[in-house]
C-alpha cells in the first residue's frame, strides 16, 4: 500500500498550516514497528559499536553532526517553518542556531561525566559511576521540532544511549533530516533510531515497550499522565516530563524605567512562536500606578506585530498550528468577552489565505478569575492583563495556576527580585529578561509543568545515564 491511498491511521500527512498545503506523506510506523526499532537498538547498544566507544571518539561524530547541521541550516530552518508556521526568520536565527549549540555543546560535555568516590574507612573502596540506561526514547512536541530533537539526542547519545526519536505528528521533516545527517556524521546505524507516527500507537508504544528504560516527553499534561499510566504497567521505566505553562510576567512599580527594553521583552515573551509555545509570558501582572501606560505600549507594541506568510522574513506572526487550535483560541477569547472582558487586538490584515489557521496578537483584560484565558494554558498570541497593588499580591496571582515551569521579574530593586522569584512556584525565573537560561543553566518545570529531570546543561545528563556502586574490599 502507498502513502497516497492509505488510511489515516496509518499514515502522517503533513500540512503547511499557513496554506493547507500538504508537504508530505508519510508512512506511520506500527506498535510493531516500534518494537522492532527497540530490539535493534538493544542489539547495536550492546554491541558496545557506540555505547563502549571512548566518550571523546563519540563527541567527534556528534560534533561532525553539529558541522553538517550548521552546512544544511537553512534548509532544516524551511522544514520547521514549512510543517509548524513558525516564521522562517524565528527558525534562522533562534532554533536552528540553537540546536546546533545544543549539539555541539553536549559533545564537548562528553567526557566530563565524572564518577564519584565514597567516603568510606581504610578498608573499603566506594566508587560510584554513571552509565547509560541503555535503549532510551524521547517524544517531541510540534513547536520547537528541531531545538527540541537536539535537546533529547545531545546528551543522550554523548552519554552512550541508544535513542528511539518520535516526532510529533505535525512536524516530522526535520528530525528525518537529522536523522540523515547523523549517518552522514559517522552514527553507527540503530543509535538514532527516527519514528515517524501516530501518538495514541508510536508514542504509546514506546511508553510501554520493555526495553525502553528512559524516556523523555515534552508536550501536553494529559499525554504526559498517559504517559506515565503505560509506564507504570510496564516497566516501570524512568519518566521525564516538561509539559504545559501559564506563565506570569511580573512588572513592580518600577519596570518603566527599563523604557522599551521592557516592551519589547514583554512583546517576545508573549508572541514569540504566536504564544505556543510553554514557557509563553501569558499573564501580564503589572502594579496598579504603572499599568496603564504599560497598557496603552504593550498594546501598541502587540497591534504592530506584521502578520502574515511565515516565510518572510518580517513576519513576526504566523499561523497556529492547526485551525482545531485557532478555533480553540478564539472560544477562549470569545467566552471571556461575553463575561465582560475587554479585547484588545488590530485583528487580521486582508490578503492572508484562507486556508490558514491565523489568529491576531490578543491583549485581554478585565477577564474573569475562572475564565480559560486565565486558567488554561491556550497556545496562542493571547496575553492577559491584570493589576495589583503590593507584593504579596503579586505572588499570589503569579501562584494562581496549576503549572510552575517559567516566569519573569521586572525590578530595578534587588532585595524584590529576589523575595519574588524564591515565592514565586517555577522552575525557571528571569529576572529583567525573558529568558530560559542558556545551554549552561538546568531547564525544568514545578508542579504540573513536569517532573523527573532537566532539559540543557549537565543536569541533563540524570536523565539517560544511572549510578551504579562498586563496593571493593581493599584488605
Amino acid at each position: 500500500m502507498t502513502v497516497t491511498d492509505a488510511t489515516d491511521e496509518t499514515v502522517l500527512r503533513v500540512t503547511n498550516p499557513a496554506t493547507g498545503e500538504l508537504l508530505t506523506a508519510l508512512p506511520a510506523v506500527s506498535a510493531r514497528q516500534v518494537a522492532e526499532a527497540a530490539e535493534r537498538a538493544q542489539r547495536v547498544f550492546e554491541s558496545g559499536s557506540w555505547s563502549r566507544l571512548p566518550p571523546r571518539e563519540r563527541a567527534s561524530v556528534l560534533l561532525r553532526l553539529a558541522d553538517l547541521m550548521e552546512r544544511d541550516a537553512e534548509a532544516l530552518a524551511r522544514l520547521d517553518s514549512e510543517d509548524a508556521g513558525k516564521p522562517i526568520t524565528e527558525c534562522r536565527t533562534g532554533d536552528v542556531p540553537g540546536a546546533i549549540e545544543s549539539i555541539r555543546w553536549f559533545a564537548e560535555a562528553a567526557d566530563k561525566l565524572f564518577g564519584r568516590l565514597a567516603p568510606t574507612g581504610p578498608d573499603h573502596l566506594g566508587l560510584i559511576s554513571r552509565e547509560p540506561v541503555g535503549v532510551v526514547a524521547a517524544i517531541l512536541p510540534w513547536n520547537y521540532p528541531l531545538a527540541m530533537a537536539a535537546w533529547k539526542v545531545g546528551p543522550a547519545l554523548a552519554a552512550g544511549n541508544c535513542l528511539l526519536l518520535k516526532p510529533a505528528e505535525a512536524t516530522p521533516r526535520s528530525a528525518l533530516h537529522l536523522a540523515r545527517l547523523a549517518t552522514e556524521a559517522g552514527l553507527p546505524e540503530g543509535v538514532l533510531t527516527v519514528l515517524p507516527g501516530h501518538g495514541p500507537v508510536a508514542g504509546a508504544a514506546l511508553a510501554r515497550d520493555p526495553l525502553v528504560g528512559a524516556l523523555s516527553f515534552t508536550g501536553s499534561t494529559a499525554t504526559g499522565r498517559r504517559i506515565l499510566t503505560d509506564a507504570a504497567q510496564t516497566n516501570f521505566k524512568r519518566v521525564s516530563l516538561e509539559m504545559g505553562g501559564k506563565s506570569p510576567q511580573i512588572l513592580m512599580a518600577d519596570a518603566l524605567g527599563f523604557g522599551d527594553e521592557l516592551i519589547d521583552n514583554m512583546i517576545e515573551a508573549a508572541f514569540l512562536t504566536m504564544g505556543q509555545n510553554c514557557t509563553a509570558g501569558s499573564r501580564v501582572l503589572v502594579h496598579q500606578d504603572i499599568a496603564e501606560e504599560v497598557l496603552a505600549r504593550f498594546v501598541a507594541a502587540a497591534k504592530s506585530l506584521v502578520v502574515g506568510d511565515p516565510c518572510e522574513p518580517e513576519t513576526r506572526i504566523g499561523p497556529l498550528i492547526s485551525h482545531a487550535a485557532r478555533d480553540r483560541v478564539a472560544a477562549a477569547v470569545d467566552a471571556a468577552a461575553a463575561a465582560g472582558a475587554h479585547i484588545h487586538t488590530a485583528g487580521l490584515p486582508g490578503g492572508l489565505p484562507g486556508a490558514g489557521a491565523y489568529y491576531p496578537p490578543t491583549v485581554v483584560t478585565g477577564a474573569p478569575v475562572a475564565s480559560d484565558v486565565l486558567t488554561q494554558e491556550l497556545f496562542g498570541p493571547v496575553v492577559t492583563v491584570q493589576t495589583f497593588t503590593t507584593e504579596a499580591e503579586a505572588i499570589r496571582l503569579a501562584n494562581a495556576t496549576e503549572y510552575g515551569l517559567a516566569a519573569s521579574v521586572w525590578t530595578r530593586d534587588l532585595d524584590t527580585a529576589l523575595r519574588l522569584s524564591r515565592d514565586v512556584q517555577a522552575g525557571v525565573v528571569s529576572v529583567n529578561a525573558y529568558s530560559e537560561g542558556d545551554i549552561s543553566t538546568p531547564f525544568g518545570g514545578w508542579k504540573q509543568s513536569g517532573f523527573g529531570g532537566a532539559e540543557k546543561s549537565t543536569a541533563a545528563f540524570a536523565q539517560w545515564t544511572r549510578e551504579k556502586t562498586i563496593w571493593i574490599r581493599t584488605r
